[in-house]
């Protein structure tokens, strides 16, 4: 994962090898986090496998803090599914 941003509250994640699986599942996560202003993403081109993932927080939260809650949060429901499954 690379980061690239003028502040830390506004931060495009470039995530490698992804695709609108990982993309949208994350963003209504993330989205879901009341200090979050924005969250979206793109695909760059159809022929790379890279999205660009963009978080802009309120206040003083760096975006990298919503980022991660919201990789845990997908992982735990993710967990949920599969335990339910089997």
């Amino acid at each position: 994962i690379q980061a690239d941003g003028t502040d830390g509250n506004c931060v495009t994640f470039v995530l490698h090898d992804e695709d609108h699986t990982l993309g949208n599942s994350l963003r209504y996560m993330v989205m879901k986090n009341p200090d979050v202003e924005f969250c979206g993403y793109c695909i760059t081109h159809p022929s790379e496998s890279k999205i660009n993932f963009r978080i802009q927080t309120r206040g003083s939260l760096p975006a990298v803090e919503p980022f991660r809650k919201g990789l845990n949060d997908l992982m735990g429901v993710c967990q949920h599914v599969l335990d339910t499954f089997e």
